[in-house]
């Protein structure tokens, strides 16, 4: 087995060779050199070169163990919205899910897995950071800034994804020396210091949304997109999490809610009255954009993993389920997690992200390659904000779909101008940001009642968090950031306990799920595939006619209940994995694993 050393020692070279033979990342992104004699100093002042090595940070994160297949498809689960069907299946997949990882996880304990593959982008990114200062000049304006501010990125978004997954890590700013080959893990609160400051000058160096070429892709670093990274790192760096004397807030002074939210607020409201990034006008007219793999930036998505046709499981992991090869896809995938049952009734009815975000149906066998939905149980719901039928092309890749990972949206940024408005001004000053998103996922016709009357009745700021924990939960199910901000917001043991209640009395129907019908009725639309579907409703209990079917929506939800999170398991002592034993037995005795592992 490799060892540390033979791990990193040869990211030093992997970096000048910053082409590779195998298309991991969009393509765009390989138009570099092979020719690792080349010299640094040439490498990185010359622009074409130093755009391939900047380009090449992002490589590691579509290697099969890194991004791709272990850490978007088990990172973020389960919470009150999101559940993993694994999580029923005790083995090493259910320990990840249900807050019980072991540090000798058979799923994760490889030497070339997602905490290697962070460690290399980031050794990529501290190479390239080092050289274009020292022969590029970068400016504001020129094109060595723009590199310079999307190395920063690059690297920033790689430590923040360990720190949310792992806690506390060796923190390592510069290119891998003797000296420094060898690290134990350094507090988080002196991490996120470092980043936020990178952020900030990053921001100075990149451009807007489509102020030049090179931002004219969502696939691009621009600005919209650093200022609000850096807003959410503010607020999470000065959130609860667990630290290895328990779960609080930062003791840091520079940490502090005051000082992080008010830069939170001040970024998002940069990028808000910049006008280079907005909501689009349909919530599902967006989720349609994105499956088609519209890139084009100054919309609503503000940064994507850029992965290539050949690389990246999102839909292969997450879509409504394709049974067969039919006539949307050749990739008979998806549906590996879903939302939790409970969050479709949760949803105002009149609310339109509550059919696009969850769904009871799947794709079935394919007759003469026609394939048709079917409905699946109340235990078994998909996001439907991933599809392959939406998208331009037939996936035609046995293991990967090669559609990008949205790591940010616009949505993010008025929702966190909300909460930190709120928290340092007071609800009316968080109620516009609250409308937008409001405004946007209700019909016109009830924006009077749902939008204005709703957020204006929100008087007090505990009134008003509330409402904004409950919007971050209907706007972004099935993206997986729930997680994250339910332990900045120190909720994670408690809605994991709620959603349990919850889920018992829908099992029941008692509570708040009392008039939740038990029996379906469905028909086909005219189109002979798609399901129209009568009782999804609360109080639609009637039967409608002959023409339709009935189909029992009284499934147990046992399962679901008993593997949220491990009987016995307090969630709030698990909110990280821990760091795998073979970096731990290649540490030279410096890391060690807290929280109890």
């Amino acid at each position: 087995m490799k060892n540390l050393f033979k791990i990193l020692s040869v990211l030093i070279l992997m970096i000048l060779v910053v082409s590779c033979e195998e298309d991991f990342l969009d393509e765009d992104f390989l138009d570099a050199p092979a020719n690792s004699t080349l010299d640094k100093s040439t490498i990185f002042s010359t622009v074409d070169l130093a755009k391939g090595a900047v380009d090449g940070i992002l490589e590691p994160m579509g290697q099969t163990n890194s991004y791709r297949g272990r850490w978007i498809p088990y990172y973020g689960f389960n919470t009150d919205v999101e559940y993993n069907y694994s999580s029923g299946n005790e083995g090493s997949d259910a320990d990840l899910l249900y807050y019980d990882a072991k540090p000798s996880n058979s799923r994760m304990n490889t030497d070339n897995n997602a905490w290697a593959m962070m460690y290399q982008g980031i050794e990529r990114a501290n190479i390239a950071i080092e050289n274009l200062r020292l022969y590029g000049n970068p400016e504001p304006g020129n094109a060595f800034g723009q590199l310079l501010g999307a190395a920063l990125t690059y690297r920033a978004i790689y430590y923040a994804d360990l720190m949310k997954t792992w806690g506390d890590v060796p923190a390592r700013f510069e290119p891998i020396s003797s000296e420094t080959l060898y690290l134990p893990k350094t507090s988080r609160d002196t991490i996120y210091k470092k980043l936020i400051a990178d952020l900030g000058e990053a921001a100075t160096l990149v451009a807007w949304p489509n102020e030049n070429a090179t931002t004219s892709s969502v696939e691009r670093i621009n600005k919209a997109f650093v200022k609000g990274f850096r807003a959410r790192l503010a607020l999470v760096a000065s959130g609860y999490q667990q630290y290895p004397d328990g779960v609080r807030r930062s003791n840091d002074p520079d940490l502090s809610v005051e000082k992080m939210y008010r830069l939170a607020l001040e970024e998002a409201r940069s990028v808000i009255n910049s006008g280079r990034a907005h909501l689009e006008p349909s919530f599902e007219g967006f989720w349609r954009k994105y499956n088609m793999e519209n890139i084009n930036a100054g919309g609503e998505s503000l940064w994507e993993i850029p992965f290539a046709d050949g690389r990246g499981r999102v839909l292969f992991s997450f879509a409504v389920p394709h049974k067969t090869v039919d006539q949307f896809t050749k990739q008979p995938r998806g549906g590996n997690a879903g939302p939790t049952p409970t969050i479709y009734y949760d949803f105002d009815e009149d609310d339109t992200r509550r059919d696009v975000s969850a769904v009871p149906f799947e794709w079935g066998a394919a007759v003469d390659s026609i394939a048709k939905q079917e409905l699946t149980g109340i235990n078994r719901w998909y996001f439907g904000k991933y599809r392959y039928e939406w998208m331009d092309r037939k996936v035609t890749s046995t293991n990967d779909d090669g559609v990008n990972f949205i790591y940010m949206r616009y949505a993010e940024v008025l929702l966190t101008a909300a909460e930190a408005a709120n928290e340092l001004e007071g609800p009316g000053a968080a109620a516009p940001y609250l409308k937008e998103i409001r405004r946007r996922a209700f019909p016109s016709e009830v924006h009077a009642e749902k939008v204005d009357a709703y957020v204006d009745g929100l008087g007090s700021k505990e009134a008003m968090f509330n409402a904004i924990v409950e919007e971050y939960k209907y706007e972004f199910t099935g993206e997986m950031d729930r997680k994250m901000d339910l332990i900045r917001w120190n909720l994670l043991g408690e809605k994991l306990d709620e959603e349990r209640q919850e889920l018992e009395n829908l099992a029941n129907r008692t509570g708040d799920y009392v008039n939740v019908p038990t029996t379906l009725y469905f028909k086909y639309k005219e189109d002979g595939i798609t399901l129209d579907i009568y009782g999804l409703n609360r109080g639609e209990t009637g039967n409608p006619g002959p023409e339709y079917t009935s189909y029992s929506w009284n499934q147990p939800l046992d399962e679901i209940i008993n593997s949220l999170y491990k009987p016995g398991v307090d969630p709030d002592n698990r909110q990280f994995w821990p760091i795998w034993q073979v970096f731990i037995d290649a540490s030279n005795g410096l890391l060690v694993n807290d929280y109890g592992y």
